[in-house]
Order: C-alpha cells, then sequence, then structure tokens
C-alpha cells in the first residue's frame, strides 16, 4: 500500500524554511561584490530584486496550490511546457544551485580566515568535500543541519541593524543613482539570486498543512520579510563603510559590524555568516542533487543518476556530480563570475516559471485547478517574464553568454538524448493543439459551405485527351455544384511569327474536335460550362493571366500536362508560381469506378481544401471516403487522444460515408497499396517549393503515394491563413 505525506508544517515553519532558504551568500558577500556596479544604489538593487521576483513567487504558489507535490521548479515547468524546457529549467536550476553552493563556500571561507588564519580555497575546497560525504552519508544528517541556523542569524542580524543604525553616514545615501539606471540594474542582476530560496516551499508542498492558505502566504512572508531585512542591513553597511572600502572587501558584513558593534559584535557576525554560508552550501549540494535525480526518473538524464545506494539510501552518482561541479567552479572560476553565472540561470529559471503559469492558466487543463491565483493576471506573469529578460541584458557578456550555454547545451542534449526516448507533452502544446485543430475544423466547415460561390477554371494544352477533359470537367462540376463559376478553356499555342489576330480567327479541326467533345461533356453533367480557346505565344503565361484577370478560385488541371515545350522543369509548377489561386492536378483516369476517395496526410490537420475536394468527389461519384493518418512511435497517448477526436468531429462534416485510419508511420506505403488501384483515389497536398514543404504531407505521403498505382489528385492550397508560419506551426504541434 502507498504511504502519504504527513502535511505537518505550518505557516511559521514555511516561513523559517524560505527565509532559511535565501538569507546566506545574497548578503553576506554579494553586497562588496555588487557596490562596483551601483555604489550606494545596491540599496535599491536588492529592493528592485525583491520586487521583480515577485511574479515568479506569485506563479509559484498558485502552481503549487494546484499541484501540492514535491519537485517544484522543474516539474511544474515541464508539465507546462514539456519536455524540452523542462531539460531547461533542470538543468538551469542545477546549475543556479552548484554556482549557489560554490558562491557560499568561496565567499563563506573569509569569515572563518577572521578566526582562524587559513589559506581561502584549500579550506572552501576540503568543506566542500565534507559536504559531499555527508549527503552522501544521508539526508537524514543533512537535515538536522538546518535546524537552529534560521534564529541564530536573524538575531545576530537584528543586532547588527539595531547596532548599526545609529552610527550610518546618511550623506552616502545622496549618491543613490551617480552609477545611473543601468548600474543600479546590473547590481539588481548580480543579487537576484539573494532571493532564490523564496521559491523553496514549493518543493516541500506535500509536506505542507492547508496549502492553499500556507503555502501563499508563506511565499510572500518571506519574500516580504526578507527583502525588508537585505534593504536594512545593506543600508546600514554602505552607511557605516566609504564605497571604495567596501568594494575591496571580503567580509563586508563583519566589516560594518567592527566600525559600529566592536569584538562581540564581529563574532556574532561571524558565527552566524559560517552557519548561514555552510547552510547554503550544503542545502545547494542536497537540493541541486535532486535535479539530475528527478530528471533521470523522468527519462532526461541517464539512469545511472536516480540509482540510490543500498548502502546508504541516498543517490551518490547525482550527489558526486554535483559535488565534482562546485568543486570545479571553486578552483577555476572567480568569485564574480560565479555570483553573475549563480544569478543569471535564476533569472532564466524564473523566468521560464512565469511562462509554464501562462501554459496552464491558457491550456485550460482539467487536473489543474488552483485555490490561489495570481492578481492581475497575465499582466503579473508577462510583467515577471519580460524583466527577468531584460534584466540578464543588464549583467554583462558572461551572464548573457551563461544563459544562452544552458539553453543551447539543453537543447542539443533534448535532441540528442531525450526526445528518442521521451514522448511526454506539456500542457501548452496539448492546448496549441486543440486551438489549432479547432480552427481547423472551423476553416474546414467554411470551405465546404462556400462549395457553391467558387469558380473553377479547367485548363486544357492543346491536344488534350477526351478521358482527361472528362475528368477534370467531373472533379470541376463537383467542386462548383451550380455551375456559375465552371469555366473550360484550351490554351493554343502558335508560333511567335504568327500574329495572333490570325490565329484567332482561324479554325483548326482540332478546334472543332474540342468543341464538340466539350459540348457533348458538358451535356452529361447537370450543371451548366462555359468553354472557350485562347490562343498565345506562351500559353503558361496566358493560363497565369486568365486565372488572375478571372480572379479564379480553383484552377485544374491534369497531373503532367505541359502547356509549352521548356526545359526549366513541370509546366504546372510554373504555372502555380505566377497565380494566387489554389490549384488541384488530377490524373485522367475514369471516375465512374471509384469506391473510395482517400484523403493521405502525415502531419497537421488536413487542408480544408482537401477535405472539401475529397468530400465533392465522393458525392458526385457515390465513393466512400477515407482519411488515412500515419500516426508516429513518439507519439504519446494524449496527442493519439487529440488526434482522434479531430477526426471524429471532421467526419462529422462530410456528407458521404466516412471512415478514420491510424497506420504507423513506416506502413503508410503498404496502407496504400492494400487498396484496390483501379477503385481508390488518392487525395494529397503538392509537396513542392517553400510553402508546400511546410503543408501538413510530408515526403513520407508523397514517396509512398508515388510508389503506388492508384488515381491521385495533388492539390496546392496558396490560401492558407498563416501562410509558411502557419503551415509550420500546425506540423510542430501535431
Amino acid at each position: 500500500m502507498a504511504k502519504d505525506l504527513e502535511r505537518d508544517l505550518g505557516l511559521l515553519s514555511v516561513v523559517a524554511i524560505s527565509i532559511g532558504a535565501m538569507v546566506g551568500s545574497g548578503i553576506f558577500i554579494l553586497p562588496a561584490l555588487a557596490v562596483k556596479d551601483a555604489g550606494a544604489g545596491i540599496i535599491a538593487a536588492y529592493l528592485l530584486a525583491g520586487v521583480l521576483v515577485l511574479p515568479a513567487a506569485l506563479s509559484k504558489a498558485e502552481m503549487a496550490t494546484a499541484m501540492p507535490e514535491a519537485g517544484g521548479t522543474y516539474v511544474y515547468i515541464e508539465r507546462s511546457m514539456g519536455p524540452l524546457l523542462g531539460t531547461v529549467s533542470g538543468l538551469g536550476t542545477w546549475f543556479s544551485l552548484s554556482f549557489k553552493g560554490a558562491l557560499a563556500l568561496v565567499g563563506g571561507v573569509p569569515y572563518l580566515v577572521l578566526l582562524f588564519d587559513l589559506p581561502i580555497r584549500p579550506v572552501a575546497i576540503t568543506l566542500a568535500v565534507v559536504l559531499v560525504l555527508v549527503n552522501i552519508l544521508g539526508a537524514e544528517q543533512t537535515g538536522r543541519l538546518q535546524i537552529g541556523i534560521v534564529a541564530v542569524m536573524l538575531v545576530a542580524i537584528g543586532w547588527f541593524v539595531a547596532g548599526g543604525g545609529p552610527a550610518v553616514n546618511t550623506a552616502t545615501y545622496g549618491g543613490m543613482w551617480d552609477y545611473g539606471v543601468e548600474g543600479i540594474f546590473a547590481a539588481t542582476g548580480l543579487v537576484f539570486v539573494s532571493f532564490a530560496g523564496v521559491t523553496k516551499i514549493a518543493s516541500i508542498a506535500e509536506e505542507v498543512e492547508d496549502p492553499d492558505r500556507v503555502i501563499p502566504l508563506g511565499m510572500l512572508g518571506s519574500l516580504g520579510f526578507t527583502t525588508l531585512l537585505y534593504v536594512l542591513v545593506v543600508a546600514v553597511v554602505v552607511g557605516v563603510i566609504p564605497l571604495d572600502q567596501l568594494a575591496g572587501s571580503t567580509t563586508p558584513i563583519a566589516d560594518a559590524a567592527e566600525a559600529t558593534l566592536g569584538t562581540a559584535g564581529v563574532a556574532a557576525v561571524v558565527l552566524a555568516a559560517i552557519l548561514a554560508l555552510v547552510s547554503t552550501a550544503n542545502a545547494g549540494i542536497l537540493s541541486s542533487s535532486r535535479y539530475p535525480f528527478a530528471m533521470s526518473r523522468d527519462g532526461l538524464a541517464p539512469g545511472l543518476f536516480s540509482t540510490v545506494s543500498d548502502r546508504f539510501g541516498t543517490p551518490v552518482t547525482a550527489i558526486t556530480l554535483t559535488g565534482g561541479v562546485m568543486l570545479l567552479l571553486i578552483l577555476f572560476v572567480p568569485i564574480l563570475e560565479i555570483a553573475k553565472l549563480a544569478s543569471a540561470f535564476k533569472i532564466l529559471v524564473f523566468a521560464l516559471i512565469n511562462v509554464a503559469l501562462i501554459g496552464f492558466r491558457e491550456s485550460d487543463a482539467p487536473d489543474y485547478d488552483p485555490s490561489f491565483e495570481v492578481p492581475l493576471y497575465p499582466w503579473t506573469p508577462i510583467f515577471g517574464t519580460l524583466t527577468g529578460f531584460a534584466l540578464l541584458t543588464q549583467m554583462g557578456l558572461i551572464a548573457i553568454v551563461g544563459a544562452v550555454g544552458i539553453v543551447v547545451g539543453s537543447v542539443v542534449w533534448y535532441l540528442g538524448y531525450v526526445r528518442p526516448r521521451v514522448t511526454r507533452e506539456g500542457a501548452i502544446k496539448e492546448s496549441v493543439r486543440r486551438s489549432i485543430g479547432d480552427r481547423a475544423l472551423d476553416r474546414t466547415e467554411e470551405t465546404l459551405d462556400e462549395a457553391a460561390e467558387t469558380s473553377v477554371l479547367v485548363a486544357l494544352p492543346e491536344g488534350a485527351s477526351r478521358q482527361s477533359e472528362a475528368t477534370l470537367l467531373e472533379v470541376g462540376a463537383a467542386l462548383s455544384p451550380d455551375g456559375s463559376g465552371l469555366s473550360v478553356v484550351q490554351f493554343d499555342e502558335v508560333p511567335d511569327q504568327q500574329p495572333l489576330d490570325y490565329a484567332s480567327d482561324v479554325q483548326s479541326p482540332g478546334d472543332l474536335k474540342f468543341e464538340c467533345r466539350t459540348d457533348t461533356l458538358a451535356a452529361t453533367l447537370d450543371v451548366p460550362v462555359e468553354y472557350g480557346e485562347l490562343v498565345s505565344h506562351h500559353p503558361e503565361r496566358a493560363v497565369a493571366n486568365a486565372v488572375n484577370e478571372r480572379d479564379v478560385d480553383v484552377l485544374l488541371v491534369e497531373r503532367g500536362a505541359s502547356f509549352e515545350d521548356s526545359l526549366l522543369g513541370d509546366s504546372i509548377d510554373r504555372i502555380r508560381k505566377q497565380t494566387d489561386c489554389d490549384t488541384i492536378a488530377v490524373d485522367a483516369q475514369p471516375l465512374e469506378a471509384l469506391e473510395t476517395v482517400t484523403l493521405v496526410t502525415t502531419r497537421g490537420p488536413y487542408d480544408p481544401l482537401k477535405v472539401r475536394v475529397g468530400n465533392a468527389v465522393a458525392t458526385e461519384t457515390g465513393a466512400d471516403l477515407r482519411f488515412l493518418y500515419p500516426l508516429d512511435e513518439r507519439q504519446s497517448a494524449e496527442e493519439r487522444q487529440q488526434l482522434e477526436a479531430y477526426h471524429d468531429d471532421l467526419l462529422d462534416l462530410c456528407d458521404v460515408p466516412t471512415e478514420r485510419s491510424f497506420v504507423d508511420r513506416g506502413d503508410l506505403s503498404a496502407a496504400i497499396d492494400a487498396a484496390d488501384s483501379d477503385r481508390t483515389l488518392l487525395v494529397h497536398a503538392n509537396n513542392g517549393g517553400l510553402s508546400a514543404r511546410a503543408s501538413n504531407d510530408g515526403g513520407t505521403a508523397q514517396s509512398a503515394i508515388q510508389d503506388s498505382d492508384h488515381a491521385s489528385m495533388e492539390v496546392d492550397t496558396k490560401r492558407h491563413p498563416g501562410g509558411v508560419v502557419g503551415r509550420l506551426l500546425e506540423r510542430l504541434a501535431f
């Protein structure tokens, strides 16, 4: 029987956990680094960072009340936006926490050096190794290290603020804006990581009692308290230490305590700093090692990272990897760059948190029912996303390259490792597919309703066969049931040396044969047909001009027809490029014996014109209509359900008996060949040119159709409302 977690964390416990996760390197180390960018403006930078963190905190609070389970950031982003951005967020959060842990050790050891004359980096490396071993020995031992640290820190920091306040030189604050807005933004980005722990609560959401109330209150309460605490501490530091001295300090809080509280104050601050920084480094190893563990469990990383030691009960490989990364950072990366990269990765992840919230809201996911909702939606998460990316641009080249590098590296890892193994989808993609499918159904219904208003031009080259004209006329009559827009034109080519006015007055035996044949064929149809001949030196150009001048909706031609001799490729393709109408190329085979009209696609919703053509021909000939859709092995169960629902709705729009068939992509050719070639017509999309390559038929369908013996009808639609981009989106969504 599965075991439940006891929900025993109340509001005070949640606030304490969040404050403990935030207070550390952000206040004991970063003021000395950030003052170089903003001077006294670092006071405003800490305040601004607290404000800019708020949208992500609110977004995560909402998602935590909808999904109060362990996992937090990575889980929310992966469920909302899918494995790709789940990979980005997982690696980004792992790197951010690893960098934050390394920052705590490199920046925290100088406080220890105030008590003992020890070399900084060797001590930092030793502490890192010890903490890695402690985490390997068991998470239970590491949890005990956190007890009491928050209380000790708050007492020491409270004494520091209260005792140092009277000694502040307020004149220093007059230079708040000396470094300009750019300097304050740069400092804001640098200290952003100081607030990373505010969302720690979401990762323990399963243990929180009354999560609907406690989680948002805990996040907002701890964020407000910590922001105020940071501002007060930095205000004291800036007010009691000259800025140039502060910029060169490795222990800024201890230096300020020495100037205001004496030896006892320094001792208290050093104790609090060491506890906080060791706690931060320990939590960095503990928390960050969970990300390769969780990603491995979800298939986004190799299985060895989710292997738990039989002896210690901990994910030794994940912890060792995290510890190794921290050791490399301590050895080779300057402290300022560690701080910048830690903040850059955290800003990136927080921006994705805001996007994830929008994804859940807009997807209308049935299992997403938060009891707390972000106020001023969608402006709050939009503000958080935009300001996050804007902040990244102000942090310098190293931070930008680091953020871009983690995204590019994650994408490469996803394409090379994750994509072949994972078929899960995010709520956003499901929502987009559902929306695209609904819009495609609406367009299809509109296209079917507009059949009577369609003007159709049947274009025949000189010497076209009777069967070719008969087939094209039958299709044209099906597409224009009232006949008001159906016309047939034979395009005759004459030499350049012969005047066109002379050629137009001469009736050749072929012209008379065409008129007689068209009269006979038109009499067999239930619709009126207009017909005529057009002489030209360049029939292809004449066809295009006729289409454009008559404002034709659909041009019907025989597949493979040639209107003039040329070495420059296919005649029909050249005509397509000169017109703005839909083109249908039809095999010149009898339609009387048809039993099935099969619409073939490989990705995305069916083109509305293709559905209309198939429905019209099936109605005209009494055939059944079949929708053939190849499925990819990687398609998830949710995607297949959506495809089935889309097909069911599509079938309801048609006027003839219909069926849908799903086959494995590799079996498409066999599925096509299984049908009787004399009684089946294949309707598919043209696969030439950029626009068509972005359409719903890909090379799989095209090659399968070309290899078959069936008559086929090639549809080229030029009126997709979204253009090439819209077609690409359909392919990506489906």
